[in-house]
């Protein structure tokens, strides 16, 4: 089970560290360890319980009263509200292995057929995590490992694309939503993590302006100055060397932040956390951290209509 310092516990769950930490003393729901350094970890239940307490608060219900219910009747009842995902996770992974296995040798017809068929019977966002961001990731594996070619890589990747693209297109356009900007930075030709982030902006109701990989800086702070947006988001994959990490988070800080709000997302960002901590980029860690981001935005953004 995973543990978290309580910044991110806060993150996870949209709720301030002081609440945490109130009802952590008051309500006796919590059940953090402590560290070698002393800090509290909390674990992943701690964190379902944070999450379902808040949504019922959400909902009009009452910290006291929801207390009185204890710890493990609580936790059933997030488990119990929670997507049962077993079977789904099940059966997706075996799709996966169906998938890959008929990339070599290459068998498109067949390839085709079974992603085009799974995609067509699930709700496109447990299609999107389930499978088609699994699978990118996978065969990036596997080229990387010398087990397919670019070319394969390159297919599947469009492949991909073509179905993110195609659900994109069926949203309505957002004419009132909070303004998000997504880009990958200058050099990553790897725009599938942000192409997704683009979805699921556009789904919670952004105005979304997807830029795709490959992004100069300066052409992304003129698009900035121009549409004054809420949000930028960034994708990194893959982390740059230090020099250029080093001039790039400078041309952010210089050219974007001034003109609009700056996080960065991916395995790349999180391997350049520090860098992006000390010019004070907000980092996203998840796509859960992500959807609370956009929740919080869109209610800035109701309340300013």
């Amino acid at each position: 089970m995973n543990t978290h310092r309580i910044h991110r516990v806060a993150k996870l769950t949209g709720l301030s560290k002081d609440v945490i930490r109130v009802w952590e003393r008051r309500f006796d729901l919590l059940k953090p360890t402590r560290g070698a350094n002393r800090y509290r970890n909390y674990s992943d239940e701690d964190v379902a319980l944070l999450r379902y307490l808040k949504e019922q608060l959400d909902a009009g219900g009452s910290i006291g009263e929801l207390s009185k219910l204890g710890r493990e009747e609580l936790l059933g009842r997030a488990r119990a509200s929670a997507p049962q995902v077993s079977f789904v996770d099940n059966t997706f992974g075996r799709l996966l292995r169906e998938l890959l296995s008929t990339l070599d040798p290459f068998d498109r017809v067949t390839f085709e057929k079974r992603l085009n068929g799974a995609v067509a019977v699930v709700p496109f966002e447990e299609a999107l995590h389930g499978i088609l961001l699994p699978l990118q990731e996978q065969v990036g594996r596997l080229w990387h490992d010398g087990h397919v070619n670019i070319a394969i890589e390159h297919y599947v990747t469009k492949q991909i694309q073509q179905k993110i693209f195609s659900a994109m297109n069926q949203l309505p356009v957002a004419e009132f939503g909070a303004k998000v900007v997504v880009a990958c930075p200058p050099g990553e030709e790897h725009d599938i993590a942000a192409l997704a982030v683009a979805y699921r902006c556009r789904v919670r109701g952004c105005r979304v302006y997807y830029l795709g990989a490959n992004v100069p800086i300066a052409s992304l702070a003129n698009l900035c100055r121009t549409v004054k947006p809420d949000l930028t988001l960034i994708s990194f994959p893959l982390a740059q060397s230090d020099d250029k990490a080093t001039e790039l988070v400078e041309h952010l800080t210089r050219e974007v932040a001034p003109a609009s709000r700056v996080a960065v997302g991916g395995n790349g960002a999180l391997d350049m956390r520090d860098l992006f901590e000390k010019a004070h980029i907000e980092i996203v860690e998840s796509f859960a951290e992500l959807d609370m981001m956009l929740d919080r935005l869109t209610r800035q953004s109701l309340s300013r209509t």
